[in-house]
């Protein structure tokens, strides 16, 4: 549904904006504002003009405000019962997305079909926005393969463990579109780069920013502001806020509600836009809250208190869209009753395609380290079937 050319209003290069005249309730928003088009009582803002003079609105039909609704609920679904799966032994880490979900569909349904994405190992909401089968990432949690699909075909890159790392890759495929001539017409691709705050003090994330800006690169970093690096905080990040950097590398920032998916959407679809149309980098912070840990492995009850999770629960991505499709009279009791059964159904499956997942033989972690073979490897790979049938027989 996102990939029309209507879903949003064309708009200008997105400028370094300190907030935004009419974003609605005040006491929302950080120190210096963002883009906000649904408050978190689900009241419904018909455009955010920021103090550079730039536009961003949204223009969904009925149909497609429900179906964003139910891609946030899949993906919350997805995500808590792939944390019950760690919690049970069945997986051997969890980075959850809870609290992100408007953060990564907004942006994910933004994408065109020939947009790239180059992800975490978080953006499992992403992930589900370019139709990728949900079970692929599980492989690689649950350690039985390489978690791998085609980048190619899906326009999406594999997960990167790595902090950071990611944004070099997204860069330098950015600079290839250029070089082969896929900018500068509507038609034209882009990247999109994810990473959150902690990332933004790496090094990798900082060369990108330099490259991208000088080569004025088709690419969107797009900064999950989740406000907690691990354990630290973002006062321990920064001292200006995240998207404000961006003018140090000579392309325009821009804040936006990371809980509000219309925002998220609609400001995404301006900055990719502006990018295959030969207008360069834009970064995206998306101010949003981990609602759970870091991954599974974490304790979030060490480094932050329990009323601090309390005030973001009342900016849930979920809740103030359910509000106002309800205040609309877009979606009934009757809707949003199917669309948990078809989560709770979609998981249920997803529990039971991990739990067949077959543990794979000890050999076969040489098949894919080169496209066309090794010798090399194919000697390394005999040494270690002798080695295991050395005990074949012996006790041990």
């Amino acid at each position: 549904m996102a990939n029309d050319e209507s879903q949003a209003e064309r708009l200008p290069t997105p400028g370094p904006s300190d907030g935004a005249e009419d974003r609605g309730q005040e006491g929302d928003a950080p120190a210096g504002g963002f883009v906000q088009l649904l408050t978190p009582d689900g009241e419904r803002v018909d455009s955010v003009t920021t103090a550079e003079g730039v536009t961003y609105s949204v223009d969904f039909t009925d149909d497609e405000y429900r179906e964003l609704y139910k891609d946030l609920v899949t993906v919350r679904r997805l995500d808590a019962e792939a944390t019950a799966l760690q919690r049970q032994g069945e997986l051997g880490i969890w980075a959850s997305l809870l609290g992100q979900e408007a953060a990564q569909v907004g942006s994910g349904r933004a994408l065109r079909p020939q947009d790239m994405a180059f992800p975490t190992y978080r953006e499992h909401g992403v992930l589900y926005t370019r139709g990728i089968d949900p079970i692929m990432p599980f492989g690689l949690f649950r350690g039985v393969d390489q978690g791998g699909w085609d980048p190619n075909e899906f326009k999406f890159n594999t997960y990167t463990i790595v902090i950071g790392s990611q944004t070099l890759h997204a860069t330098g495929y950015a600079m290839g579109i250029t070089m082969d001539g896929k900018t500068g017409s509507p038609d034209g691709e882009a990247v999109i780069a994810y990473f959150g705050d902690g990332a933004t003090s790496q090094g990798e994330v900082n060369e990108s920013f330099v490259w991208s800006g000088v080569f004025n690169a088709p690419i969107v970093f797009f900064c999950q502001n989740n406000q907690y690096a691990i354990s630290e905080p973002l006062e321990r990040q920064t001292r200006i806020p995240l998207y404000r950097r961006a003018a140090g590398y000579g392309f325009p920032g821009v804040r936006i509600d990371g809980n509000d998916v219309l925002a998220t959407f609609a400001v995404t679809r301006a900055a990719l836009d502006n990018a295959r149309n030969g207008q360069g980098p834009t970064l995206i912070e998306a101010y949003t809250y981990r609602m759970g840990a870091h991954t599974s492995s974490d304790d979030p009850t060490r480094y932050r208190i329990a009323s601090e999770v309390e005030s973001w629960k009342a900016k849930d991505p979920i809740s103030r869209l359910k509000a106002f499709l309800t205040k609309q009279q877009v979606a009934d009791d009757t809707f949003f009753g199917e669309v948990d059964e078809s989560a709770r159904k979609l998981a249920l499956d997803l529990r039971e395609r991990v739990l067949a997942m077959p543990d794979p033989q000890p050999v076969t972690m040489f098949d894919n380290v080169y496209p066309h073979g090794s010798p090399e490897v194919d000697a390394q790979r005999q040494q270690f079937a002798d080695y295991q049938a050395s005990f074949e027989g012996s006790g041990h």
